[in-house]
């Protein structure tokens, strides 16, 4: 083999060097065609806090730390004696109600017969009434004739105005007595409402005697796990978190220079430094909104004389691909670097998305 004179190594040096960099650009210039990546993304699930509905003590904690769960499997048990003890409070003064409700109809049919009663008095002193009319008349025609005395008159006189006074009085006892069945109607309307509300009362107690059960409601991972038997706990006080780790998502920080490019359906890359060089497969789902300044908790003030532009960054939904070995295995708040195949224009870009109100335009057309 011959060597190259020294005077022609750095030629060949050179050569080499601008080789390398013609290569090594020509596949960066091709991959920057191809892809949009980012290394400002990380894993996030839509984990849920299990919080209590009802307060009391903690008996039984069914989970352990970064157990698996199913949807609706017990994880915490809490002591339910005062609980069943209000329940059977709320019974017992349920029937109570009841009880008076029946007590109220009971009565308003002994009105009803004490009506009829009073009616068939009225009746008798009205037929008293007329007796004592007729008598009357016959003693008075008599008397002026000189047959009968004028006291016998007087008498007959006197009890024809007794008969009319017993038939005033019996009209009035029937009309109390039908003012008293009328009563009835509002003491019981009253009275059927305070049992409703005891019935209400008895239904309250149930759901809390069931909610002393606290279920997941969904299926995952627990994860920040608070909670230890005879504890006291209050309605929404966090005991867990449970992480579907299943539905785990990426939220990617794309520039504002980056994503004119990007359309909802483009296949993407996923890796994950807890994987290795494995590869995840995914696809753009979403575009944010607004760019994650404006999420801040305070939001930057560019308004201000020293103002130096900075690219802002969009967040970009990307779904995880369920058929992917690691799909299951994504930890929420894991780093990623993702690569976005661009040359797919499937869906829409962040431009084309349509507002609320395009969507609502389009639902009341339809």
């Amino acid at each position: 083999m011959a060597i190259l004179p020294k005077k022609f190594m750095p030629l060949a040096v050179g050569g080499v060097v601008a080789a390398a960099l013609v290569v090594g650009g020509g596949a960066w210039w091709i991959n920057k065609q191809r892809f949009e990546a980012t290394d400002n993304a990380f894993i996030q699930a839509d984990k849920v806090s299990v919080a209590p509905q009802v307060d009391g003590y903690v008996a039984e904690v069914l989970v352990a730390d970064n157990a698996s769960v199913a949807a609706g499997q017990v994880l915490v048990r809490l002591d339910t004696s005062q609980l069943r003890a209000t329940l059977a409070q709320a019974e017992a003064n349920a029937a109570a109600l009841d009880a008076a409700v029946r007590g109220v109809d009971d009565k308003a049919r002994l009105e009803q017969a004490m009506i009829a009663q009073k009616a068939a008095g009225v009746d008798a002193a009205r037929a008293e009434s007329q007796l004592a009319q007729a008598e009357l008349n016959r003693y008075g025609a008599l008397a002026n004739q000189g047959w009968v005395s004028p006291q016998r008159a007087q008498t007959a006189h006197a009890a024809a105005s007794q008969a009319t006074a017993s038939v005033a009085q019996a009209r009035a006892t029937l009309e109390a007595e039908r003012r008293t069945a009328d009563s009835l109607g509002s003491t019981r309307a009253q009275t059927q409402a305070q049992a409703q509300a005891a019935h209400a009362a008895v239904d309250k107690a149930r759901i809390d005697l069931e909610r002393a059960e606290i279920k997941s409601p969904v299926a995952g991972v627990v994860g920040a796990r608070a909670v230890r038997p005879g504890q006291y706990v209050r309605p929404g006080s966090a005991l867990m978190s449970v992480v579907p780790l299943g539905e785990a998502y990426v939220i990617a920080n794309f520039k504002e220079t980056q994503v004119a490019r990007l359309r909802v359906g483009q296949p993407v890359t996923i890796h994950a430094d807890a994987f290795g060089k494995q590869e995840i497969k995914g696809h753009v789902d979403s575009f944010a909104p607004a760019t994650g300044s404006e999420f801040a908790l305070i939001p930057v003030e560019n308004a201000v004389g020293n103002f130096t532009k900075i690219a802002q960054r969009l967040p970009v939904k990307i779904k995880v691909d369920p058929a992917s070995p690691l799909a299951g295995a994504l930890r929420p708040g894991l780093s990623v670097e993702v690569k976005v195949d661009v040359r797919t224009n499937t869906g829409p870009s962040f431009a084309e998305v349509q507002p609320a109100k395009e969507y609502a335009r389009e639902g009341v057309s339809r």
